[in-house]
């Protein structure tokens, strides 16, 4: 079984399509209200701040996805998201699941430099803590080996549909409704991430991850 946690967020939805494509029909979508992608998907509703049912959601499970968002408010993020992800990382050991881990890269320093797998996290925000607390504590669950997992990352991202990100929001949706953008000018070079684009991401993923997170000593990327 491969389970999507957050599956009606734009990256849950397209992974799932992407996994039916190339991959397997054994599929379980979860959120607070499940919808179904395609038409053999299993719908298990749930509210993963609740540790019993984070526990129900992710039974029986070969591989779990985390594609679990928030709406952008801070607080909420500081009072949630650690624990939604707590849940899960203890549910997964429970079930010995294997969990691929989407993040950001709100954690690293927000300056010009080349980012790597050994750049250090240096949040500048408050929601950039939450999200480096998140990954230390996938981190450390892959060190003491209680945990297989791997930790796919990806910058700020754009594109049609639900996606929900300051991108979006704040230029493209404003050329799209001819309204005038309020940003601020950018100068300096950033990377995005395009949906559409990263179909290929997520299947590659997809295909590879068991093998990967079947190796006798637990790793993660960073």
């Amino acid at each position: 079984m491969h389970t999507i946690l957050g599956a009606n967020g734009v990256i849950g939805e397209e992974l799932a399509r992407i996994l039916k494509k190339r991959y397997t029909n054994n599929i379980r979508l979860v959120s607070r209200t499940p919808k179904k992608i395609n038409s053999s998907d299993n719908l298990q509703p749930a509210d993963l701040l609740h540790p019993d049912q984070a526990l129900a959601a992710i039974k029986g499970s070969e591989i779990v996805y985390f594609t679990v968002g928030l709406p952008l408010d801070t607080t909420l993020w500081e009072n949630d998201f650690s624990k939604i992800l707590k849940n899960v990382i203890d549910a997964c050991i429970q079930n010995q699941a294997r969990l691929v881990y989407f993040d950001n890269t709100y954690m690293y320093p927000m300056t010009g430099e080349l980012l790597t797998e050994e750049t250090a996290f240096s949040p500048a925000g408050r929601k950039g803590k939450v999200r480096a607390g998140m990954a230390e504590m996938v981190l450390t669950a892959i060190d003491r080996q209680r945990l297989r997992a791997m930790i796919c990352r990806a910058p700020e991202f754009y594109g049609p549909g639900k996606t929900a990100s300051f991108t979006n929001t704040l230029i493209f949706e404003a050329i799209r409704k001819k309204k005038k953008t309020e940003s601020a000018v950018i100068r300096r070079y950033a990377s995005y991430f395009d949906i559409h684009s990263g179909r290929q991401c997520r299947c590659i993923i997809a295909r590879k991850c068991r093998r990967y997170l079947e190796s006798n000593m637990a790793s993660s990327l960073r």
